[in-house]
C-alpha cells in the first residue's frame, strides 16, 4: 500500500559540491530533503527508490553512495559516501539517480527496509504501472521516485533546445501537482516518444508511481519547481493517507 512518495529530480547538483563552488540547487536540494524526510515521517515499513536508468532492473546489495560514475570525485562531494544497504537480488551498481536518492535518505535517516529499481522507457506504460503495484503491495511503503521533465528548455539547456518542452513539460507537472483520477490517467497516456525526444528523465518513474497509487485518493502538493538549470526539475508530495 502506498503511503507518500517523494517526487525529487534527477539530478547529481542536488548534492553538495557536485557542481564545484557553485550551488545552483540549493533551494531544489532543501525541498528535496523536506519531501524524503517527510515519507520517512509517514511511519512507512519500507521505502523503494524508483530512478531512471540504462536498462530496467533491481538494484541490490551494499551500494557506495560515489559519484564517480559521473566524473565527480568523492573529495568534492559535501555530503559523505556512505555504504547503503539495499535488499533484494540484483546488480549492485547503480546509476547516479538512484545514488541521488540514496544520499537524500542518508541525510534525511533513513535506517528501515530499503529496496530500489531503474526503469526506462523502453518498457511499456502499462507494465511500468503493474511494477509499481507491485512494489506496494502489502505492508505501508513510502516512495522515492526521481525523475525530472525535458532537459530542453532555453539555450543554457543540457541539450538543444526544443520549443515543444515548455508546454509538455507545463502540462505534465500540472498532472503531477493535481495527481486526481483524471490526472494520472493523462500521465499514463503521456507519449513516451515525445517524453523520449524531449529527454524526459521522469516518464518511466512516473509511470511506476501511477501504478503504486491505483485507486486511492492522493493529496499532492509542490514544494519547489525550476528550469533555471536549463531542464525542468520539480519537488512533489504524493499523500495518499
Amino acid at each position: 500500500m502506498l503511503v507518500v512518495a517523494a517526487l525529487v529530480p534527477d539530478t547529481v547538483l542536488l548534492v553538495p559540491g557536485a557542481g564545484g563552488t557553485a550551488d545552483p540547487s540549493a533551494g531544489l536540494r532543501e525541498a528535496a530533503l523536506r519531501a524524503v524526510g517527510e515519507v520517512i515521517a509517514s511511519g512507512v515499513r519500507s521505502i523503494v527508490v524508483v530512478a531512471p536508468g540504462r536498462v530496467d532492473g533491481v538494484i541490490a546489495g551494499t551500494v557506495r553512495t560515489t559519484l564517480g560514475a559521473a566524473g565527480i570525485p568523492d573529495g568534492l562531494l559535501g555530503w559523505p559516501v556512505v555504504e547503503v544497504q539495499v535488499d533484494g537480488v540484483g546488480s549492485d551498481a547503480p546509476g547516479a539517480p538512484v545514488v541521488l536518492a540514496l544520499h537524500l535518505l542518508a541525510r534525511t535517516g533513513w535506517r528501515g527496509a530499503l529496496r530500489a529499481v531503474e526503469v526506462t522507457s523502453a518498457t511499456a506504460a502499462d507494465r511500468l504501472a503493474a511494477l509499481g503495484s507491485e512494489l506496494v503491495g502489502g505492508e505501508p511503503t513510502g516512495l522515492v521516485v526521481v525523475g525530472s521533465g525535458s532537459g530542453r528548455h532555453g539555450p543554457d539547456a543540457p541539450l538543444a533546445d526544443d520549443a515543444r518542452a515548455p508546454a509538455h513539460d507545463a502540462r505534465v507537472l500540472a498532472d503531477l501537482a493535481d495527481a486526481g483520477p483524471a490526472a494520472r490517467a493523462r500521465l499514463a497516456a503521456d507519449d513516451p516518444v515525445l517524453a523520449d525526444a524531449l529527454a524526459v528523465r521522469g516518464w518511466a518513474p512516473w509511470q511506476v508511481l501511477v501504478g503504486a497509487a491505483g485507486d486511492a485518493t492522493v493529496r499532492a502538493r509542490t514544494l519547489a519547481a525550476s528550469t533555471d538549470l536549463g531542464a525542468q526539475h520539480a519537488v512533489l508530495l504524493w499523500d495518499a493517507r
